[in-house]
């Protein structure tokens, strides 16, 4: 039965999610050069295009569709074809499937757009607009199905991730790392400062960003129950916990706490806590907001003393932050809790925390091989790199033929 509420609840929570791709072109806008702006403003916007195209067409068969051996879904549901406004009998039995169809499409949106910011400034936009509708196909698709798709093997192994540590986070990390060492860093890295241009506008995407992620943890409920208010909380607190954090290390290590240090760290608990949102108490959040912290920004302080030009952190605050909530999660989940998980470490479960640290291996190993391969092949048929000329121009001039400010 079709119940109206939750239906209204998960339409609110698809367009919150959305909210969060235009939020995470203004997060990553404010912190490049200003010649640069509007070009990563570009990377983040057109996946709402190519990657909804995508999914109505085959991503969503692909990801939830009748599985194939625990690999992928069928072809069945190619163009929608019978995903219609009924209930789906498998994944969400009291909203129509369609609406379930919308909301997961705006997480394969913002996953892809994610990864721009590693590579910021320096990557030409038509290769870029290929890698990732391609890797969306051979990356995102697959690892959804595994963990989220009826029959995926990694489900039923038992691996468990409530709103994306894995199939958003640890994945963007994961091809992020892999287009780092494919393309190199920007010219000048390590010789001269690359200051953010807009903080202010990094602030905003921050609020965005904050504000979308109560639909994207708090929607993964898929219904406007207790265990959505109960990702909601542990989404805040988590975010709160690791602001508070980052800045207090930086206020220790740098002797000032930063604007930009509260955003990164806001962000890495949010991202952090995102695969445990739903299987834990709010004490539990608090702590893996401390962590996510702690973490994020110890690695994002070691990027430049390893020589890896990751622009925008992505490594350091979804990869890293993708990974540790995984594990996180083998800790301090509770049936307790929500009766349809598992117990971590910390309520009896040891071998729970084993088969987290498994599903943090199989799918980091697997998105960086396909997305180094991938890179490698579109660089060498198209040339991911701008030219030198064009890099010293900026993007916006190079590429698009604008500028955001007209001094």
């Amino acid at each position: 039965m079709i119940n109206s509420g939750d239906t209204a609840f998960v339409l609110a929570s698809a367009g919150l999610v959305l909210l969060m791709t235009p939020g995470l072109a203004l997060f990553y806008g404010g912190m490049v050069r200003s010649k640069n702006v509007l070009g990563t403003f570009m990377q983040s916007l057109i996946m709402i295009s190519v990657i909804s195209l995508e999914w109505v067409l085959l991503g969503y068969s692909m990801s939830f569709g009748p599985d194939i051996h625990g690999v992928l879904g069928d072809l069945s549901w190619l163009g929608l074809q019978t995903v219609g406004m009924e209930p789906s009998a498998t994944y969400a039995t009291t909203i129509p499937q369609n609406v379930f169809m919308i909301y997961q499409c705006m997480f394969a949106i913002i996953t892809p757009a994610l990864i721009t910011g590693a590579f910021a400034e320096r990557v030409r936009f038509a290769p870029f607009v290929f890698f990732a509708l391609f890797w969306s196909i051979l990356v995102y698709n697959p690892v959804c199905h595994w963990i989220w798709g009826s029959g995926g093997w990694l489900a039923a192994y038992g691996v468990q991730d409530f709103a994306g540590g894995l199939v958003v986070h640890l994945t963007s990390g994961a091809a992020a790392l892999a287009a780092v060492l494919v393309i190199g860093p920007r010219k000048g890295f390590g010789k001269q400062s690359f200051m953010p241009h807009n903080l202010p506008m990094t602030v905003l995407g921050t609020g965005l960003l904050w504000f979308g992620w109560f639909g994207f943890n708090g929607g993964s409920a898929l219904a406007a129950n207790g265990l959505a208010g109960t990702a909601f909380i542990s989404t805040h607190l988590a975010g709160m916990a690791g602001m508070a954090a980052w800045s207090l290390i930086e206020w220790f290590h740098r002797k000032h706490p930063t604007t930009l240090g509260a955003a990164s760290g806001a962000v890495a608990g949010l991202a952090t806590v995102t695969p445990a949102a739903g299987f834990i108490g709010p004490v539990s959040a608090i702590l893996i907001g401390i962590v996510a912290g702690v973490v994020c920004y110890t690695a994002v302080s070691l990027k430049n003393k390893v020589g890896l030009d990751d622009s925008l952190d992505v490594i350091g605050i979804h990869g890293v932050g993708g990974v540790i909530g995984t594990i996180c999660l083998g800790v301090f989940a509770s049936k307790a809790i929500n009766p349809a998980g598992a117990n971590g470490l910390l309520f009896g479960n040891p071998g729970f925390l084993g088969i987290q640290i498994f599903g943090v291996i199989v799918v980091g190993v697997y998105a960086f091989v396909v997305s180094w391969i991938l890179l490698k092949i579109i660089h060498g048929v198209m040339g991911l790199r701008v030219s030198v000329e064009s890099e010293h121009t900026g993007l916006d001039l190079s590429e698009h033929s604008e500028t955001a400010y007209n001094y």
